[in-house]
Order: C-alpha cells, then sequence, then structure tokens
C-alpha cells in the first residue's frame, strides 16, 4: 500500500489540491475482496498516501519508507488507506519524535514486522483458510463461505497472534537481560547447527510437487516441534534446511541428535546431517549472522549423513560444562578413580571423537569433531 517518494508510481510528484475522489476509479475490484478488506482492517478507504501522511503529520518521505518497509505495494495516489494507516504512521513517527527510536530503528521495526506477518498471512490463506472454505453444500462456491468464516475466525486469531507475540517478546526479553554485559546483548556466544536433508535436490527431480511440499512441511514441522520442546529457537527454514539456536552447547548438542534420531526412524524422510559451532553470533532482525554460523554451515556441508559434526569450541564448551569427556582415556581413568574413592563416577551425555583437520572454504583449516550420544 505504498507509493514512491515523489507520490507516485510513475515518479509523478503529487497534487495536494488535487480532487479528494480522482483516482478512485483505480479502487475498483471484485465487490467480495472489498468487503472483506473492510471486514479485516475494520475500516473504509478514506485516504489517498498522501492524504493519509498528511493527516499523520509526517513527510510524504518518511511515510513512503515506512510503508515499503512493511512491505506494501505501491498505489500511486488511489484512495485506498484508512485510519488505521493513519495512527500506523502516526506511532512510529511519535516513537522517533520522543527519541524512543531512531528513524532507522523505526524502519527496521516496520520492515521486521512486516516480513513476518507477511509470510504468516500467506501461510493461513494458502493451508489453513483455503481448505476450511471448502465449500460445505454442493452448488456453493467458496466465496458464499469465506466472508462468514473471516468473520468468526478473525478475533479469535488476532487475539491468538498478540498473545504468542507476548509470550514470545517476554521470553526474547529475558534471554537479553541475562547477557553478562551490554555487548552481549547484541554479540551474544551462542550455539548455532544447521540441520539438512542430504541428496534434496535428487528428490526434487522424483517426486511430485504436492508429495514434495508434504515432506517439506513434515520435516519443517518436525524440527520446529523438537528445537522448541528441548530449549532452542528455530530461526529460518529454508525448505531442506533449518537454522536454530540455543543458549548453550549441551542444548544444541541434544536437539541435534534428537533430530538425527527422530528422521532416521522415519522411512519417509531422507538422512539428515546437522553441523554446528559456538562463539559470538550478532542478531539482527531475528536472524543471525557471522563467522560461527558460516562455521556451522560449512560443517554440515561436509558432515556424513545421519552425523553430527561440530567445531573446536564447541567441543570445548562441552567439556568445559562436563557434558563430555575430553577422551574416552580421560573418561575412564575419572571412573576408575571415582570407583577407588568409593564415589559416583562421572556421568557425560555426550561423545566426542575428533576428525582429521581439514581446510573449509573462507574460514581456513578447522578441526571438526564427531558429536554423538554417550551410552
Amino acid at each position: 500500500m505504498t507509493v514512491d517518494d515523489s507520490g507516485s508510481g510513475t515518479g509523478t510528484p503529487p497534487d495536494p489540491e488535487r480532487p479528494e475522489g480522482e483516482g478512485d476509479e483505480q479502487d475498483a475490484g471484485d465487490p467480495l475482496a472489498l468487503r472483506l478488506e473492510q471486514l479485516i482492517l475494520g475500516a473504509e478507504r478514506r485516504y489517498t498516501p498522501f492524504q493519509a501522511a498528511r493527516s499523520a503529520g509526517v513527510s510524504m518521505e518518511l511515510a513512503s519508507r515506512f510503508w515499503r518497509a512493511m512491505g506494501f505495494a505501491d498505489i500511486g495516489q488511489a484512495k485506498a488507506l484508512t485510519e488505521a494507516d493513519v495512527l500506523a504512521l502516526r506511532r512510529l513517527a511519535g516513537l522517533v519524535e520522543a527519541g524512543l527510536l531512531s528513524e532507522a530503528m523505526a524502519v527496521q521495526v516496520a520492515r521486521s514486522t512486516g516480513q513476518t506477518t507477511a509470510r504468516l498471512a500467506e501461510w493461513q490463506i494458502d493451508s489453513f483458510l483455503e481448505g476450511l472454505t471448502e465449500p460445505p453444500e454442493p452448488g456453493m462456491t467458496r466465496t458464499e463461505v469465506t466472508y462468514p468464516l473471516i468473520e468468526l475466525l478473525l478475533p479469535e486469531l488476532e487475539e491468538f497472534l498478540v498473545y504468542v507475540w507476548r509470550r514470545q517478546l517476554a521470553a526474547a526479553t529475558g534471554r537479553v537481560v541475562q547477557a553478562g554485559d551490554d555487548e552481549e546483548m547484541v554479540d551474544r556466544r551462542l550455539a548455532v547447527g544447521f540441520a539438512d536433508l542430504v541428496g534434496f535436490t535428487r528428490l526434487t527431480r522424483r517426486m511430485e510437487e504436492e508429495e514434495l511440499g508434504e515432506l517439506v512441511e513434515a520435516f519443517e514441522t518436525t524440527a520446529a516441534d523438537l528445537v522448541a520442546a528441548h530449549g532452542g529457537r528455530l530461526i529460518k527454514t529454508l525448505g531442506d534446511e533449518v537454522l536454530f539456536a540455543a543458549d548453550d552447547a549441551g542444548t544444541a548438542g541434544e536437539i541435534a541428535l534428537r533430530l538425527i534420531e527422530t528422521m532416521s526412524n522415519d522411512e519417509t524422510m531422507p538422512e539428515l546431517r546437522v553441523g554446528m559451532a559456538f562463539g559470538t553470533v550478532t542478531t539482527r532482525m531475528g536472524d543471525v549472522f557471522g563467522t560461527t554460523v558460516n562455521l556451522a554451515s560449512r560443517l554440515t556441508s561436509i558432515a556424513p549423513k545421519d552425523n553430527v559434526l561440530v567445531d573446536g569450541a564447541f567441543a570445548e564448551e562441552l567439556i568445559r560444562t562436563t557434558e563430555a569427556p575430553a577422551s574416552e582415556a580421560e573418561a575412564a581413568a575419572a571412573a576408575e578413580k571415582a570407583e577407588e574413592q568409593g564415589e559416583e563416577p562421572p556421568s557425560y551425555r555426550f561423545a566426542l571423537q575428533p576428525m582429521w583437520q581439514r581446510p573449509v572454504r573462507g574460514l581456513g583449516i578447522v578441526e571438526p569433531w564427531t558429536l554423538t550420544r554417550r551410552t
């Protein structure tokens, strides 16, 4: 719902004196689509982009930046905006004026919110509403049941969305304030992992599109459930690959092995491989960046199927936290010493096996370790 900085999609400057109704012919469309839009937005179309910006008390340039960041398409100067659009502009601009956000940060807020909710909305329409709006009676059209269905669902979905957002915000805030210092709030030490389906490219040539979609959905759903259940965070899904993170190496190791174990017990799934690294990670707009992430990706590409590879820092962290012994010889010596002293021998969750050092593109020489569950 945006325009370019000049106020129109063709570069024509906006005309403040333009009659209010001019351009309304661009609003013509399917009557049901317009009714649904009004139902969802809760207001009628009243403003052109120029009028909305002026009513909100912001420049056309800033309004365009906010709208584009939210992912709305250019509409020239059609009368397609509502009071809610004006209020949203006013709120964002107000946060900037009050000094709570810089202009650049306000644009980031708009972009992150727009990208996240756009994906959610597409998923709900494609996968959820499409199935529910199958005509219940012969002779009925889907459009005849869409409006009343959305009318019933909208308030419930809205409440649920706000609930989940508040829960996620509380969890994210808790993680940040527990950081050791201000620098760790942005650049934090995390365990990062990629889980990748082996031979996915070959599968795309062999399977029907619907089958492939079902496989990807099953993989993403299983991965998301396992990551969440064991205390990690799913950063993003990439079809045949998922990226996850955890605050400590032990949590990430448990997630990785659970993924391998679960997928290997499912005959419909290809083999899986996982690569993980531990170190400083930069977080931006819900994503993670940096050398640690790149290393985890490279380790995934060289991991044998149904195996987990970790970098040296990850292995050291597991050893430091006594989640894994430095070697089997050390574990045996510790167990023997404990037995002599009548104590319980150390208990380890994981086992680490060093592999040959090897060059990794862009990262120099690394020494991967194979991570397994200690029996």
